[in-house]
């Protein structure tokens, strides 16, 4: 046999619910570790004293208990890990396992029995079930009866709110009321927050950002008190993760971030992190309310009665010593402004991100901590607005991303070499099409080629910056990252300017050309603004009465799972829904897509047969004679311009261009005209030829368009 027996997905509950870990039998100890939390629990083996092999709901669990009178209890274990987790305590921990059932007959009168920090109710003896007396938050006493409330977990569906427990009066002993020693037997393990006694030191007006407010801490022994204008909260130290100490990358300030499991509630908001804010420049004598004697005993030398120095120096020297856990601060990580931390935007507000040692931590609003073991990947992603900053984002294990946006494009190798040292895994998407080839290399590259990618990045800036100036507006840059195809837009929008732009090439040959050249486009401004009028018109007229067309397959799903997608990530904003939801969909197998392809080919089918039969009823047949009667028209004009071969014919005969259908038809004699019009205009000079020749097919190109 080993010397260690290790376990996965071994369950802990806290409050109501479960939460999974990875639980290690050695020879010096058992730890367990949360894989929420990250909270580490250690049982010397020297302290071990019981151990118990129970069935319960997961499966098998065990019941350890310490020589000090904490108990342990993991559950997820399988029948055939029991030979040899009792094999792995009779050799190193010289403990027993033994096998204890649980009784199941459902009765609700037996004995409650007191065991360390467990009120155990048995029938027969045999234990029905347990109450951890840590997770009670008030005691109450009636004539007969004792009222337990708990504290309640926010990631339970359901909670158990109280208990009530019938006490017969006692007939043997009459001086002690058994109702009074049952709740003094729970009230001197309950986790119940009461302000006796003074405090050993409050710290006044200290800057808090979550929650916000100026806030006054008294430090009591037990629990640390907020007292500020409107609300007042007290926190357990026993409900501290995690201390950390961060310095501002203006190194003027300093934050003091306590992570706290379970969060700090005021009404429905939950505060999981206690964020101060501190000058460095700001100094304090602290005096401690305790004697000498009881500092020296207490700490153990990590305080004294007398302290002075910065204000943030000795609230979180106190904090650590009460709270007796390690600050953290960041490692090596330096940014290329010097800063240990990276200015970027999470969720619309702006923050810093600070790369710890085993970790990421932003502050502050909201604080998101995020510990290297619990991230699945991370991803280098460019910007959505602009080449000068990149994303940064995050996936977990759990499934949940979280994206820091606007980072500046200067830090992207200090982070990149932050995060291949700590050997993450790094994918990279959300580019261009064009550029897959090079991530993919990047992705799986050495350390090397991300010089590369950013020399590219930078190259596309300046690509960018350089069409910046070209463009006549300020705007259009940001509207696409390809500038050629914003000029098409442009010129297909206002084909004036397109118009333009196809003069100015031929520029350059004589001045009196530049001038006619000038008048032509004058005219034609007008003139298409006037022939333009029904392109807008046939775009607004849209049949209200016809059959809506139908959804694609990725529509139906995406109605059919929107609320899922919602029920799964709360508070999940809309683009963060169709982002989610486009990549849900990508991963569906053929089997799952074909279900929503043929509904969309039923629903493309029913569409075609409502349409037949619209058009059948005669829907939709009022407006078709103006628009046949308006293309004949517009024809036969432009094959009347086309046989008048002029502009300035058209400007003249402006006032005959309204004639009804018999007269077009019958204009023989205004064709005749223009035809010996045109030929005098001819004899004026071949430059003018040249000019109403090339304006005139222009024209009824547009036109026809």
């Amino acid at each position: 046999m080993g010397d260690t027996l290790e376990f996965n997905e071994i369950y802990q509950e806290v409050k109501g619910s479960w939460n999974d870990g990875r639980l290690r039998f050695s020879k010096q100890n058992v730890v367990y570790k949360s894989s929420k939390t990250g909270k580490v629990d250690s049982i010397p083996a020297a302290e071990l004293n019981l151990a118990q092999w129970r069935r319960v709901c997961l499966g098998h669990g065990i019941k350890l208990g310490t020589s000090s009178g904490l108990v342990y209890k993991y559950d997820g274990f399988r029948d055939t890990d029991l030979e040899k987790i009792s094999e792995f305590f009779k050799a190193n921990y010289k403990v027993e396992l033994s096998e204890k059932d649980m009784c199941v007959k459902g009765w609700n009168w037996g004995t409650a029995k007191f065991s360390g920090p467990l009120l155990s109710f048995d029938v027969n003896d045999n234990t029905a079930f347990e109450v951890p007396l840590s997770n009670v938050s008030q005691c109450a006493t009636g004539k007969n009866e004792v009222t337990l409330e708990f504290h309640q977990n926010d990631d339970t569906e359901v909670s158990l709110m109280e208990v009530r427990f019938y006490v017969p009066p006692s007939q043997s002993d009459e001086r002690q009321d058994p109702v009074e020693a049952f709740a003094q037997s729970v009230l001197s393990k309950a986790d119940v927050i009461q302000a006796t006694g003074d405090a050993v030191c409050i710290f006044k007006e200290l800057q808090c950002l979550t929650p916000r407010g100026r806030y006054d801490i008294r430090i009591y022994p037990t629990f640390l008190h907020l007292h500020g204008k409107t609300f007042d909260y007290k926190i357990p130290y026993t409900t501290v993760l995690r201390l950390f100490l961060l310095p501002h990358k203006d190194q003027r300030q300093m934050f003091f971030v306590i992570s706290l499991d379970p969060p700090i509630k005021q009404g429905q908001t939950r505060y999981h992190f206690l964020i101060l804010l501190f000058s460095k420049e700001e100094d304090l004598s602290l005096t401690l309310n305790m004697s000498e004697e009881d500092v020296e005993r207490r700490f153990d030398g990590k305080l004294s009665k007398n302290m002075s120095g910065s204000l943030y120096e000795m609230v979180s020297r106190v904090m650590k010593a009460l709270v007796n856990r390690k600050i953290t601060v960041p490692g090596n990580f330096q940014g290329h402004s010097g800063a240990q931390c990276i200015t970027c935007s999470y969720k619309a507000s702006s923050g810093l991100l600070y790369p710890l040692e085993r970790g990421f931590i932003y502050v502050h609003k909201p604080p998101v901590h995020l510990r290297f073991e619990e991230i699945s990947c991370v991803n280098f992603a460019r910007g959505t607005t602009t080449t000068r900053s990149f994303d940064f984002e995050i996936e977990t294990k759990q499934g949940n991303q979280y994206t820091f946006s606007s980072i500046e494009r200067e830090e992207y190798g200090k982070l990149f070499d932050f995060v291949n040292a700590k050997k993450l895994n790094i994918k990279n998407r959300g580019f261009k099409e064009g550029m897959k080839g090079n991530i993919d290399e990047y992705s799986d590259s050495d350390e090397d080629q991300h010089d590369a990618y950013l020399e590219r990045m930078k190259a596309e800036g300046k690509i960018r910056e350089e069409g910046n100036d070209s463009d006549e507006s300020d705007g259009e840059s940001d509207e696409s990252f390809n500038p050629g195809e914003e000029d098409d837009d442009i010129a297909e929008e206002y084909d004036s300017n397109a118009s333009a732009s196809d003069s100015s090439d031929e520029e350059g040959d004589s001045d009196n050309e530049s001038a006619k050249k000038k008048k032509v486009k004058k005219a034609k401004v007008v003139k298409e603004k006037k022939e333009r009028k029904p392109r807008k018109e046939k775009k607004k007229q849209k049949d209200k009465g016809g059959p809506k067309r139908p959804m694609s397959a990725y529509m139906l799903w995406l109605n059919a799972s929107r609320e899922h997608i919602k029920s799964e990530n709360p508070g999940i904003s809309i683009t963060e829904i169709s982002k989610k939801a486009g990549e849900m969909w990508r991963q569906l197998g053929k089997e799952e897509k074909e279900e929503w392809d043929t509904k969309a080919a039923e629903a493309k089918r029913q569409y075609d047969k409502a349409k037949k039969e619209y058009a059948e009823s005669g829907g939709g047949a009022t407006s078709s004679p103006k628009k046949e009667s308006k293309k004949s028209a517009g024809k036969k004009e432009e094959k009347k311009r086309k046989s008048a071969g002029g502009d300035k014919d058209k400007e003249r005969g402006g006032n005959d261009s309204f004639k009804s259908k018999e007269f077009i038809e019958t204009s023989e004699e205004s064709s005749s005209d223009s035809d010996r019009k045109s030929k005098a205009k001819r004899k004026k000079g071949s430059d003018d030829e040249e000019e109403e020749a090339a304006s005139t097919p222009a024209s009824s190109e547009e036109e026809s368009d």
